[in-house]
């Protein structure tokens, strides 16, 4: 369980429960193809997943730890603005994969 601290009052933030505080990725906008062509973050293409770096859980987030990062869908995100940085909250169940050095399965390094 780990603490941010808010914008209005200068009291730590907690979360609850099963909820997480991502930050989004800072290379999230434009993208690259694997021949090198730019593709803007304001081309379409179908349902594309995120990456985000965890900031901040709830005492019952079981699997994630602060710092790890991990993959979800945009489209069910809720925003929040602390300290003028911009966050998404979600539940630990709408995470899709979490990629961290600490899992040693030896595969991808990602897990569901």
């Amino acid at each position: 369980m780990t603490a941010l601290p808010s914008e209005s009052d200068g009291l730590p933030i907690r979360m609850l429960h099963d909820r997480v505080l991502v930050s989004l990725d800072r290379d999230a906008g434009d993208r690259h193809s694997s021949g090198g062509i730019v593709i803007p973050a304001t081309a379409t293409m179908g349902r594309r997943l995120a990456w985000a770096r965890v900031s901040a859980t709830g005492q019952h987030v079981r699997q994630v730890q602060t710092g790890d990062r991990v993959l979800f869908d945009p489209d069910d995100k809720a925003e929040v603005e602390v300290r003028g940085e911009d966050y998404v909250l979600l539940r630990e169940r709408d995470l899709h994969a979490i990629a961290a050095e600490r899992i040693e399965d030896g595969g991808t390094g990602l897990y569901l």
